[in-house]
């Protein structure tokens, strides 16, 4: 399995390395995965075409980084303005976004599943407040996928780092603001040290997923039983990622409040309204290629519809009764 993550990157690599374990030990030694960090076996962002091409048996990574094979792949990893963790595995599951999915990287001789869940993330580090949209011109913003062409259209010059450079280049001045995922991993990557405001909600990616995905040749030489591990040890390293972290970005929010050195702020609402104006567009045009990449954005958007109906009365209506007392 090769990976874009760092070696010492929590969270990321350890899930990949806790799917390993799982397999090992449910298959009895049977089946036995190696993990590669990012630059081990091949480059960063290579993942992908690794696997593909057979270089490799499979990969864990954000498939936004590989938007260049199919826009459409976004739909599966971080949707500006669009399903939360929960809501895009519902999609994926039970509202046939997995068969088209299995259709769209299918192209390229792969087998997704999902497999980690960072749940919703921040919206970012800045070394200056983000006061109105204009804030967003010529400012060097680390930003991968549709949520980095919302800001493009802003003005903004967005550039695609891997994670372990991020703290590197804020810090030296080679951008100016960046997301990443949460305060966790955000902490434990320094970028706390290196800038100053610390904005959320994450627009960008609201139930950011990140893919395990497998060689065909490889998939096909399993036989239904094996299948069936790959696809129920990735279920449950989804939900078991999610929960770590979210109860780690909780630990990791209350130390950086309690620090006192960054300001955590919310984006203003104007900007948010118009960010989500121009996502609209953004997402469209991801949907608006091939075929397959027609059926998965109305696929996404009709749900999209259905599943914010049931959110808005269960999830959304609690958490703001919640917030009363």
């Amino acid at each position: 399995m090769v990976t874009d993550w760092p070696e010492d990157m929590p969270g990321l690599i350890s899930t990949a390395h806790h799917f390993a374990r799982t397999v090992g030990e449910a298959s009895k030694g049977r089946i036995t995965i190696e993990v590669f960090p990012a630059n081990a076996m091949v480059r960063a962002f290579e993942t992908f075409d690794a696997v593909s091409a057979g270089v490799a048996d499979m990969y864990h990574s954000y498939d936004g980084y590989f938007e260049n094979r199919s826009m459409a792949l976004d739909f599966y990893c971080g949707v500006p303005f669009g399903f939360t963790a929960d809501e895009l595995s519902a999609w994926v599951r039970y509202g046939g976004g997995q068969e088209l999915w299995d259709e769209l990287s299918g192209q390229f001789n792969i087998k997704p599943f999902h497999f980690l869940s960072t749940g919703t993330q921040m919206g970012g580090w800045f070394n200056h407040e983000i006061s109105s949209l204009e804030r967003f011109k010529g400012l060097r913003y680390r930003m991968p996928g549709l949520g980095g062409e919302i800001l493009r259209r802003l003005g903004a010059i967005v550039v695609s780092l891997p994670g372990g450079e991020i703290a590197p280049s804020l810090k030296s001045g080679a951008i100016d603001a960046s997301e990443w995922i949460g305060p966790w991993i955000d902490m434990a990557t320094g970028l706390h040290q290196v800038a100053n405001y610390y904005y959320y909600p994450g627009f960008h990616e609201p139930g950011t997923a990140h893919t395990l995905g497998i060689n065909r040749r490889v998939w096909d030489s399993f036989d239904a039983g094996d299948r069936r591990l790959f696809e129920t040890c990735a279920a449950a390293e989804y939900t078991r990622s999610l929960a770590e972290f979210n109860a780690n970005n909780a630990i990791s929010l209350r130390k950086l409040r309690d620090e006192g050195k960054v300001k955590i702020i919310k984006f203003d609402d104007a900007v948010l309204k118009a960010l989500h104006e121009i996502s609209k567009g953004v997402v469209a045009q991801a949907g608006s290629g091939d075929a397959i990449s027609k059926k998965v954005y109305a696929s996404y958007q009709q749900f999209r519809t259905l599943i914010m109906d049931w959110s808005d009365i269960s999830e959304r209506a609690y958490l703001n009764s919640r917030s009363l007392a």
